[in-house]
Formats: structure tokens, sequence, C-alpha cells
């Protein structure tokens, strides 16, 4: 019975700073946080607009020297798959 007694009490004692962490009662003011505004993410983490993305025009320009090159192989290969 005392070793039962000895687990039980070790397990809340490692159990409960998670507790903790995870509820957010250590002393805080949850208040404070949600009237501050939320911070940028790092620019390879955050989401792009529409202005970083380029326009559509350009993908379709014939004189492009890439499209040239893509619709050179298009007639090369006719009928087999790209990109699939």
């Amino acid at each position: 019975m005392g070793k039962l007694f000895t687990v039980a009490a070790l397990l809340v004692l490692i159990g409960s700073p998670a507790a903790i962490a995870q509820t957010g009662t250590s002393g805080g003011s949850s208040t404070a946080a949600k009237n501050q505004p939320i911070p940028q993410a790092p620019i390879g983490h955050r989401q792009p607009r529409a202005s970083d993305v380029p326009s559509e025009k350009n993908l379709s320009d014939p004189n492009d020297p890439l499209n040239k090159e893509n619709a050179a192989l298009d007639r090369k290969i006719r009928s087999i798959c790209r990109g699939c």
C-alpha cells in the first residue's frame, strides 16, 4: 500500500507542472495578451499576399524563352503527360 501511495504522489508531482502550463494559471493576466496585436511571422513562415504572387499575364507570354521551350517540348512529346 505504501508503494501505491508513493507512485500516486510521484505522478501528481510530475503531472502538475504540465497541467499548469496548459491552463495558463501561473499568475499571468490573459486579458492583457488579448489586447496586444498579433506579431507578424518571420519571412519564411508567413502567408503570401496577392502582391507577392506573380501576375497571370506573365505566365502566358509567348515571347518568354521558357514558354518557347515548353511549347517546343510539347510538340516533340505530343500526347505524353508531363508533370503528372
